[in-house]
């Protein structure tokens, strides 16, 4: 089940914000917990069981080690990080390193290894480091460990941010998981229904016709494809991945204001990055500052002694993140590639393209990023050399305008949307629309407009039934 589709939006999303403000306070984490595993099981029923079972696990192992200290504190950490990153490497990489085995094998002459394909848990990849922050940040003393294993599930399957994040880390929602009294208000509630909607219209309106186009010409042969073809491709997935992605975030924060929670931002108008590293703190921010807290600061961060060090670790953590991505070795080198870019900012980039100017830097970043998701959209390396091949052949034909008006109308108010920010008077309204208080007046316009962009959502989704989730099999 994902956010966009007519089951979500016309029965269980309402049946369950009536129940959840009628109920009392006391009993509204129950009905939550019972709503996220509801939501989990639909799409994955057979797998529940093995989620729940390792919550158990996790949530007594993390409390032995609370109260234990010096080695042992530290075995049960490493126990608990074991445990998860076990789970985490079968479901998602086994299928994955048996495939590269039996290559080697056969490339050798040798018999292939018989093996059954493993099905890939939802959102493993989410929740799996919300688990590790849960027990790193008990291991910290940064928070208390929850006192009821109903809370500790919920904080995990919560499914406003089950599926596709944001990452949320328990140092951030401890409390809130406990207590939201305050964040319980028709106010709140409403900023997060205008959220729920705006991030529905970006993954509804823009990133499925955006995917749409994508999909068609990722599906051609490359060989028969010019330049036009294949920059309107790979811009398409560009701004499909963004408008998917960061529209199902939208829809999540939104639904936890609902509900009273109040999630960290997780994208922050990336493609008007000056540079990559800049880009990395705007793109998917929630697994950016977890990577870096657990894992690159661990590794000693920018305190080692030697520069060489510091650039592989940054490489290291960046080769990481691709294979978090998804199990395939295009996911590997779109992370080493974004690691390289991270290292030449360090060395010289950032101050060349200060030199150069806002304008002329943000073209080259995303530029560089559009070549990023080439890597990212196509497995095949040598189907992807075709492709840059096709891009830079400046093999330019004209383009169909009058045969894809909509698509081109899509594409001009994704552009739009994307580098709004970059200028003072978009920066304003956006933090104006996303972050103030608004009046009676206001909440009336807003409230009619987001009615408006609600229906026009679910009349094009249950009128198209293409509504594809770029990140629902990460």
């Amino acid at each position: 089940m994902v956010f966009s589709s007519t089951l979500f939006l016309l029965y269980f999303l309402p049946v369950f914000l009536i129940l959840y403000i009628s109920f009392r306070d006391d009993l509204k984490n129950y009905l939550a917990l019972f709503a996220s595993i509801l939501f989990y099981a639909w799409g994955a029923p057979k797998l529940i069981i093995i989620v729940l079972i390792s919550i158990f696990i996790d949530y007594y192992l993390v409390n032995v080690l609370h109260k234990s200290d010096g080695k042992k504190k530290k075995w049960l950490l490493l126990a608990s990080v074991v445990l998860n990153i076990g789970l985490l490497a079968y479901f998602k990489y086994a299928n994955f390193f048996i495939d590269n085995v039996n290559a080697i094998l056969t490339q050798a002459g040798y018999t292939s290894i018989s093996w059954t394909k493993i099905a890939l848990p939802i959102g493993i990849s989410f929740y799996t480091f919300q688990k590790m922050s849960y027990a790193v940040d008990v291991y910290r003393k940064v928070k208390e460990p929850l006192a009821k294993i109903s809370d500790y599930a919920l904080f995990i399957l919560l499914f406003p941010q089950l599926i596709a994040g944001p990452i949320v880390r328990f140092n951030e929602v401890a409390d809130q998981l406990v207590d939201r009294k305050a964040n319980e208000n028709t106010e709140f509630r409403l900023m997060g229904f205008y959220r729920f909607i705006i991030g529905l219209s970006k993954k509804v309106l823009i990133a499925n016709v955006m995917g749409a186009k994508a999909d068609e010409i990722m599906g051609m042969d490359f060989a028969s494809i010019d330049a036009t073809l294949a920059w309107t491709g790979i811009l398409a997935y560009t701004f499909q991945i963004y408008f998917d992605f960061s529209g199902y975030s939208d829809m999540a924060i939104g639904l936890g204001k609902m509900m009273g929670f109040k999630f960290p931002e997780n994208f922050n108008n990336p493609y008007i990055s000056r540079n990559i590293s800049e880009f990395w703190r705007r793109w998917h921010i929630t697994l950016g500052t977890w990577m870096r807290d657990y894992l690159y600061i661990p590794l000693g961060g920018n305190r080692v002694k030697f520069k060489m060090r510091l650039y592989l670790n940054l490489w290291f953590v960046f080769l990481i993140s691709g294979l978090w991505h998804g199990a395939s070795w295009n996911f590997v080198v779109w992370g080493g590639y974004h690691g390289l870019f991270l290292i030449l900012d360090r060395l010289f980039l950032i101050k060349l393209l200060d030199k150069l100017g806002k304008i002329p830097s943000v073209i080259f970043t995303f530029f560089v990023t559009v070549i990023g998701w080439v890597l990212f959209r196509i497995e095949d390396f040598g189907q992807i050399r075709t492709f840059l091949k096709k891009m830079f052949s400046f093999d330019f034909s004209s383009f169909a305008w009058h045969d894809n008006a909509h698509f081109v109308v899509i594409f001009i108010l994704a552009v739009l949307f994307s580098f709004f920010t970059f200028f003072k008077p978009g920066y304003k309204f956006e933090q104006k629309f996303f972050f103030s208080n608004y009046n009676n007046s206001t909440h009336i316009i807003v409230s009619f407009i987001c009615v408006i962009l609600l229906v026009f959502s679910i009349s094009f989704v249950t009128s198209t039934g293409f509504n594809p989730f770029i990140y629902f099999r990460f």
